[in-house]
């Protein structure tokens, strides 16, 4: 198995498998969402479309973010404290965020695409590994390095790397990075909109055992959760 590291800017659309990585907090929150039991996340990559799909199907709610602050009109931001004391069991979610919901605006010839956090790092693991793709393409979707954005990613595709390649992880390095991110930065209680909780949850290293894999259905790019 070929490993690739890629950032949204540097991405090769040529590979066999996509893990897209957002740790704060896309993909955190939407690991969140699937353990209350929100039954499906339809991930868009700007916010007019997230508000078409909406009157289309105003049976979904709208989370996520421009630049991590809520979007006037969302039902709900990018955080997965608030995201737990909702009732959201059984409801379809569109969600719109400005790193991780971004891979679906490109094509490639990919098989498979994951989604992943620290959340759920073994179990998207497992699915690589069921998978057995030729290349897989771990694409840091918060990670800027000429703006100093995306350690957390960074470090998150690194312990990806570690566990594919049979090498041990220092998870208390890579939660450290986290924290110390330019991102993990802003979580310290000082904007409504970056709770400390949010920062916490993040840290919960495999606390949840499903993949999730994004899969295209009726143009739609649907975000699913699946145990491995």
């Amino acid at each position: 198995m070929k490993i690739l590291r890629a950032s949204l800017s540097s991405f090769d659309p040529k590979t066999d498998l996509i893990v897209a990585i957002d740790v704060l907090r896309a993909y955190t929150t939407a690991s969140y969402f699937f353990s209350i039991g929100v039954r499906e996340i339809i991930l868009v990559a700007n916010v007019e479309e997230a508000f078409k799909l909406r009157k289309a199907m105003p049976d979904c709610l709208i989370s996520g973010e421009v630049n991590g602050i809520k979007v006037p009109g969302f039902d709900l931001g990018n955080s997965p404290s608030v995201a737990v004391t909702q009732n959201l069991a059984g409801k379809r979610i569109i969600q719109r965020t400005s790193a991780g919901t971004q891979v679906v605006s490109f094509e490639s010839t990919a098989r498979f695409v994951l989604a992943a956090s620290l959340t759920n790092l073994s179990a998207t693991v497992r699915a690589i590994q069921k998978a057995a793709p030729g290349t897989v393409t771990l694409l840091q979707t918060g990670s800027f390095p000429e703006e100093g954005w995306g350690d957390e990613d960074v470090a998150c595709a690194e312990a990806i790397e570690q566990k594919l390649t049979g090498r041990a992880v220092d998870w208390a390095k890579i939660a450290e990075r986290v924290r110390s991110s330019r991102s993990g930065l802003h979580f310290d209680g000082t904007c409504p909109d970056f709770p400390p909780e949010d920062l916490e949850m993040a840290l919960r290293i495999d606390c949840f055992d499903f993949a999730m894999r994004i899969e295209k259905q009726d143009k739609l790019n649907i975000l699913r959760s699946a145990p491995v």
